[in-house]
């Protein structure tokens, strides 16, 4: 799959909230972080964190502004825009560098503030 294919493929499941496609992207022995959230290690992990993370917002919305790629990786940014369950919403940018080895993430860091989906305390 050509790379803007990839990433185009991956913001749609992501989009979608359908944590068994996001998976399909990810190698099983893969590292993902999500700002400044702990690393998780292995699809099932992964996928069961994403899931819970679509869970907790009505929708999600990626507006990816540009992309670069290399053999292997590939970086993009944009701004996504989260909508909570009581209908507000938090739009922010993010940047991804994604690592890839035949076609599957192997590394998936997300650079974002996500800080403002959570009630200040």
């Amino acid at each position: 799959m050509p790379d803007n294919e990839f990433l185009q493929s991956l913001f749609h499941s992501i989009d979608s909230k359908d944590s068994a496609a996001f998976m399909q992207f990810l190698a099983p022995d893969c590292s993902f972080r999500l700002g400044n959230l702990p690393a998780v290690t292995g699809r099932e992990a992964i996928g069961a964190a994403v899931a819970g993370f679509f869970d907790s917002l009505q929708s999600i919305a990626h507006s990816p502004a540009d992309a670069w790629h290399t053999a292997g990786s590939s970086i993009s940014h944009g701004s996504v825009c989260y909508t909570r369950h009581d209908g507000s919403q938090l739009t922010v940018p993010f940047a991804i560098i994604l690592k890839r080895e035949a076609q599957l993430v192997s590394e998936y860091l997300v650079f974002i503030d996500i800080s403002g989906l959570q009630p200040a305390s």
